[in-house]
């Protein structure tokens, strides 16, 4: 017969909520009816004015960015078809000269948030090498710098709605420091934002790496920040939906190395929630990683852990072979 979907009991009509999150699960666009009446005038909005991308190219810092996608900068701004923008205060102005005024004034030379995290230089690092830092910035405290954040990000990313109601959120923004010199100046990589209190446990709300610094690892960098993040809280988090493909893509990847290597590094004599609360990975997010991977089974209402030895180490070799080297006694040294 037809496709059945689970948790849609005969007879019974589901709310628009769960219809959505089914919808969600199973990768079925949502359609303008069953959208509620904000998130339909949104997106209708969002259709239209994307049909036309309004900014080319942006420079800032030393790099130049073709632009993907349409994003809300005020009309007088875009006329040129190019952007100037501070690499450290996220200003954004129409020309060169005024791009190089600011800058003589500009105060910043960092994200205007506190600097929770810096990477430890390399022993063998080349002199002036950079390195990377994180700065948790409030968008309550910051606001105008976050809506400039979201601004510039919109040009990358093709459906994101925050621009301006910045407030409830934090903004985790990812740096490469100049070591050149001692005040050192930090160069704009990436960020992820993230509610102050998720109903729903969301860990990271919007994910970028700007173009320049793509195909580097920093998206997998900002993924596993944010999870550290949820181990420090005491309780497992989960990127807010839906995803992406490339977002899809990445999560898969990050949820399915982590996994393997616990139950590597356990034998598999672990359950899933021992899991989720070693990873801070949701239970929901574990049980659809070891599904992909063949290695669940239902047994009396409850999730197992079911992984042969052999099905295991294959796994692993190809998903973090890495972890293969550090079990036979190469490269453990300042492996977590």
């Amino acid at each position: 017969g037809g496709k059945k979907f689970v948790g849609q009991a005969a007879g019974r009509k589901l709310t628009r909520t769960q219809k959505r999150r089914l919808n969600e699960m199973n990768h079925v666009e949502v359609a303008p009816e069953d959208m509620f009446p904000i998130e339909r005038l949104i997106e209708q909005e969002h259709e239209e004015k994307t049909k036309v991308k309004n900014v080319n190219t942006v420079e800032m810092g030393k790099y130049e960015m073709d632009c993907w996608y349409y994003s809300p900068y005020p009309e007088e701004f875009c006329s040129r078809q190019k952007l100037f923008v501070c690499e450290f205060c996220l200003k954004y102005m129409r020309k060169k000269k005024t791009l190089l005024r600011h800058r003589a004034k500009c105060p910043l030379s960092h994200p205007p948030g506190n600097e929770i995290y810096r990477q430890p230089l390399e022993p063998n690092a080349a002199p002036g090498a950079p390195t990377l830092a994180m700065f948790e910035v409030d968008g309550a405290k910051a606001g105008v710098y976050c809506q400039n954040l979201c601004l510039l990000s919109k040009l990358f990313l093709d459906h994101k709605t925050l621009y301006y109601d910045v407030e409830p959120f934090l903004f985790y923004v990812l740096c490469e420091r100049d070591n050149d010199t001692p005040e050192g100046n930090y160069h704009l990589v990436g960020y992820f934002s993230k509610e102050k209190h998720s109903q729903e446990s969301y860990n990271l709300a919007c994910i970028l790496t700007l173009p320049p610094y793509q195909r580097r690892g920093y998206g997998k960098f900002l993924i596993e920040f944010s999870y550290e993040l949820s181990k420090r809280e005491g309780r497992p988090g989960t990127p807010e939906r839906p995803l992406s493909d490339l977002g899809q893509v990445s999560y898969r990847s990050y949820w399915s190395k982590v996994i393997l290597r616990l139950l590597y590094e356990h034998k598999g004599k672990v359950t899933v929630s021992d899991v989720s609360r070693m990873t801070a990975i949701t239970t929901d997010d574990v049980v659809t990683t070891l599904q992909s991977h063949n290695m669940l089974r239902y047994y009396r209402g409850n999730y197992l852990v079911s992984a042969t030895t052999r099905a295991l180490e294959d796994a692993v070799a190809a998903w973090c072979p890495e972890t293969l080297t550090e079990r036979n006694g190469k490269g453990a040294a300042g492996k977590r």
